[in-house]
């Protein structure tokens, strides 16, 4: 399924099961490698933790919980706050 190359942020396997718990309730949802890697740098950029960030999400969503992170991953880039790979 997925191509090995070691931190190739375009190397995308399948979803993976993600547990984070959100207003004390232990929640999952299925997320690929490279967005949980982008999730958890736009908390750092933040400074919040990942756990806080997918919570915000959760709060705002409509749908999924996957496919909301997923949007609000590609909203930080199209926004600029988040920059392209490599620039």
């Amino acid at each position: 399924m997925g191509a090995t190359g070691g931190d190739d942020r375009r190397t995308v396997t399948g979803p993976r099961k993600r547990s984070v718990v959100i207003a004390g309730h232990a929640t999952s949802f299925s997320l690929e490698d490279p967005f949980w890697r982008d999730l958890g740098e736009i908390a750092a950029r933040r400074g919040v933790s990942r756990n806080a960030l997918v919570a915000a999400v959760d709060a705002e969503r409509e749908g999924n919980l996957s496919s909301a992170l997923r949007l609000f991953i590609r909203a930080c880039y199209r926004s600029g706050e988040f920059g392209r790979e490599g620039g």
